[in-house]
């Protein structure tokens, strides 16, 4: 009799489980559903963003692939008429602006402090990461500041991994003053352009070690910004401990600079930069359909690629 007691023990809790299960796969099932819904509408919003732009051509033919699509009806809610309005302007500013057409001989002379640069190495998530060092700018003419940032993000977006569509902004402060700091006018137009024309494009930017001065600036370029672009803005500190734990759960802390809690050596080389510049330039001029018309660059023509570059900011053993 005793013997028998486990037994039917064993019957009654797989009894009592089986509604769990029951119920757990009736949920997986009925979440698994509405992600196939969700996702078959949110295609359709595609087709139908896709069918209100009407017959495109060129470059704009080229630019307005599915994923972009998805970019412009994220960034708008999935709501298909403002999605296509914002879609509009952009193109019609990628027509005035022609941001593939520029090349980094150009723009070099805005690059000359690395003030904004390409780092060598990706994020944990796979993510290609622009460096922004506001304390190093060189000069003064908005629209050739402009030029140059767009570049930089026409060429973070052309070198990011397959499958990855999001960059990661890293702006360190050293050196930063109220005497050269960017002025209103430029974060404005900075933020004009990457959350109106890079639309989901930036996956976060860390503001790293900002003094307490900046926190008055920031409070007015704020005002400008979507509040989904605000909220990936991540202000570090090197003594805050979550801070800390937010950067290393980006970053490898062997790829990451001193000035970003890391430990390699941030050393931006102007020359090994542009000669990475220059073979990117012949892979983006072929990309557009560009390449037979494409001019020389840093002295090397459309149809010889520069040689091989080295590290340009962090160690030879950084992720690239």
């Amino acid at each position: 009799m005793w013997r028998r007691v486990p037994c039917l023990l064993c019957v009654f809790l797989v009894k009592l489980k089986r509604p769990i299960i029951v119920a757990l796969i009736m949920f997986r099932r009925k979440n698994q559903s509405h992600s196939e819904q969700e996702g078959e509408d949110k295609q359709h919003k595609v087709k139908e963003l896709r069918a209100s732009l009407g017959q495109l051509s060129g470059r704009s033919a080229q630019y307005c692939t599915d994923a972009c699509l998805k970019r412009y009806l994220e960034a708008r809610n999935w709501n298909v008429d403002k999605s296509k309005k914002m879609l509009e302007e952009t193109l019609k500013w990628r027509s005035s602006f022609k941001p593939e057409e520029i090349r980094w001989h150009e723009v070099a002379t805005e690059g000359e402090t690395g003030k904004v640069y390409k780092a060598n190495f990706h994020d944990r998530y796979g993510r290609t990461v622009l460096i922004l060092r506001p304390g190093m700018q060189n000069t003064s003419a908005l629209d050739n500041q402009m030029k140059h940032l767009v570049y930089l993000i026409e060429n973070a977006i052309f070198n990011l991994p397959e499958g990855q569509e999001q960059m990661a902004w890293l702006i360190d402060f050293t050196g930063w003053s109220i005497t050269n700091n960017v002025p209103v006018k430029s974060a404005r137009e900075t933020i004009n352009i990457l959350q109106n024309h890079y639309p989901e494009r930036l996956a976060v930017a860390f503001l790293y070690s900002p003094p307490r001065i900046f926190e008055a600036f920031w409070k007015i370029v704020k005002y400008f910004m979507d509040p989904k672009t605000a909220q990936k803005v991540k202000f570090v500190y090197p003594k805050n401990k979550d801070s800390v734990e937010l950067m290393k759960s980006y970053f490898d802390m062997d790829n990451l600079a001193t000035e970003f809690g890391g430990t390699a050596t941030l050393n931006y080389d102007h020359e090994e930069f542009s000669r990475q510049m220059a073979q990117d330039d012949v892979k983006a001029a072929k990309f557009w359909g560009l390449d037979k018309h494409a001019p020389g660059v840093n002295g090397y023509s459309a149809a010889e690629v520069a040689p091989e570059s080295k590290s340009i900011a962090l160690p030879a053993t950084a992720r690239v």
